[in-house]
């Protein structure tokens, strides 16, 4: 079972004074070892130990955030009366998100913080602030907001009801990007909500990347918490190569601790992705084939089946490379060939997958195919292509389409081919990891299979979006009195298996950033490995000045595609879908 953290920071010189009157001055040394790890429910519980933690950790915080880990609450928690756990002082959070009024807040972040609110997984004392230029009214927002929360989860009676009561809590306040000014005056706002309590405040950075550093500046110097923990959490783009991204890192180390920072990926929030460690690293079936012996490659593709429809103004800065395969292609990959953790804690685990990061060969020109999806007529409808776009320069060179072959220098993986294609306005829509087994040894059978023994190798199929599930392609014998072989599907189709709605990224990781568990959120040098492996292809692509092979609209792509996989001997596994 997963584990989250709950992390007491540590207590800042401004509440020295009342530390040293603390009855527990003296036991504060014991807290200094490690964080403590507790089973997710325990956020849901109340139990002894989490009550002390909440009513006392106003005494043990710092304004930052940062961790004060500790030995052993549990010993601290057994010499304590019941009066000692109990203090009449209680917590409260307040989770601002910055960028309220963009699309990316309305669809995805306050439907997902509603959903926790439905599930009880929020705090009892909570509120949300919306932050941005536009100027609107607390009920303003709410009208906004309201047309996008759904009462998704098992369609409960009461949901009218709770929907009300969650934006009763939802406020706004409009200010500049890169006003102190304004942020001393959400500041204000917040006090007042949080009235005298101790406050944990966490900032969601729904915004630009240009304006990171500003905001970041603004909260940090005027609207920290006094008295509890302050988070911030970072949407990508994290830079455009390793220099930017290194100074974005710097930039933002000069009014954060690392331990403040969540640089998040929703990709990783994923139910499969999720998923992936605990099928590899708990069923004995999968553990032992996992590696160079069994594998003969993996494949990791993308698709959607739509363009930039209008917002081609921004991912005509980023390109495709960027935008998906740097982090969430290559996050999957590196939870995929990692070593099996010490343990769950999160640095165990994001230290495992920037040892696969760091074994990897950066990726090389060659080993690259780039494209660009072109304006096709189908079943009567004419589509635009990528340049048509009026959001997108006439001539632009921004790949919409890549393709690229990556490689792991250790010896689990040494010499077997990390495939990975990812791409706009495809014919399908979906996300998968395919899994490609070696051939039989010396196959009894390979005359049913003719010339192509590729239909009678395995593969594992783990489809991350949409309709997730997880499937095993074996050889199985055709009913009947010949010997003729079929290719069939041991499927677990979780929308069959698991009938309730999976929980959307966002809901897992904003409650991941409200624990402190930092798990599936990217650290620094995680980070730079990851840009390391790919800004040496992408400055070539930019400096020479590639042209993409053009592709059509609704197409299975451009045909270099199928060049890269066959130059590794690899063919793609999702030819064969409709």
């Amino acid at each position: 079972m997963a584990t989250h953290s709950m992390i007491i920071p540590s207590s800042s010189s401004s509440s020295s004074s009342s530390l040293a009157a603390s009855p527990f001055k003296e036991t504060l040394p014991l807290f200094f070892s490690r964080s403590l790890t507790f089973p997710r429910k325990f956020w849901f519980s109340q139990f002894r130990l989490r009550f002390f933690a909440e009513k006392h950790s106003h005494q043990l915080e710092s304004s930052n955030g940062s961790a004060t880990n500790f030995a052993s609450l549990q010993d601290l928690g057994d010499h304590l009366t019941e009066e000692e756990h109990v203090t009449k002082e209680e917590s409260t959070l307040s989770i601002t998100v910055v960028g309220a009024s963009g699309d990316l807040a309305k669809k995805k972040i306050f439907p997902a913080l509603f959903a926790l609110f439905y599930e009880g997984c929020l705090p009892q004392d909570f509120t949300v602030f919306g932050y941005a230029r536009t100027k609107l009214t607390h009920d303003e927002l709410r009208d906004m907001i309201s047309s996008t929360l759904t009462c998704r989860i098992d369609q409960r009676e009461n949901c009218g009801d709770k929907m009300d009561q969650f934006l009763k809590r939802c406020f706004y306040h409009s200010g500049q990007y890169n006003s102190e000014v304004d942020f001393a005056a959400l500041n204000t706002k917040l006090k007042e909500k949080e009235a005298g309590k101790l406050a944990n405040r966490l900032y969601y950075l729904s915004i630009p990347p240009n304006i990171f550093v500003d905001v970041v500046r603004c909260a940090s110097l005027r609207a920290s918490s006094a008295n509890g923990w302050t988070r911030v959490i970072v949407e990508k783009p994290f830079g455009r190569d390793s220099e930017s991204s290194g100074e974005l890192t710097r930039c933002l180390k000069q009014y954060l601790t690392e331990e403040q920072i969540f640089r998040i990926d929703h990709y990783l929030g994923k139910e499969l992705v999720e998923n992936l460690s605990v099928l590899r690293f708990s069923n004995l079936v999968f553990e032992p084939l996992w590696s160079r012996n069994y594998i003969r490659n993996v494949q990791l593709i993308f698709s959607e089946d739509f363009g930039t429809e209008g917002r081609g103004g921004y991912f005509d800065q980023y390109g495709i490379i960027r935008d998906i395969m740097q982090n969430h292609l290559l996050q999957i990959l590196a939870l995929f060939a990692m070593e099996t953790p010490v343990s769950l804690d999160a640095e165990d685990i994001r230290s495992e997958k920037v040892k696969v990061l760091r074994s990897m060969k950066p990726l090389r020109l060659e080993d690259v195919i780039v494209g660009q999806y072109k304006g096709h007529s189908k079943g009567g409808k004419t589509y635009q292509g990528y340049t048509d776009d009026p959001t997108v320069p006439n001539h632009s060179l921004t790949p919409t389409f890549a393709a690229a072959a990556m490689f792991i220098n250790n010896a689990r993986w040494d010499g077997v081919p990390f495939l990975m294609k990812a791409g706009k306005a495809l014919h399908t829509r979906g996300a998968e990891i395919r899994v490609q087994f070696r051939h039989v040894p010396g196959n009894l059978y390979k005359k049913s299979f003719a010339t192509n023994l590729d239909n009678a190798t395995n593969e594992l199929v783990i489809r991350v979006q949409p309709d997730e599930g997880i499937y095993l392609r074996i050889n199985n014998k055709v009913p009947g009195l010949g010997m003729r072989l079929d290719r069939s599907d041991l499927n677990l189709l979780y929308r069959s298996r698991y009938p309730r709605e999976i929980p959307d990224a966002y809901e897992r990781l904003l409650l991941d950033a409200i624990e402190g568990e930092r798990r599936l959120f990217i650290r620094s040098d995680e980070l730079d490995a990851a840009w390391d492996l790919f800004t040496p292809a992408l400055k070539e692509l930019e400096e020479k000045k590639i042209v993409p092979e053009l592709y059509p609209y609704g197409s299975r792509g451009p045909v270099g595609a199928h060049y890269l996989a066959s130059k590794y001997n690899v063919r793609w596994g999702d030819l064969g879908d409709a």
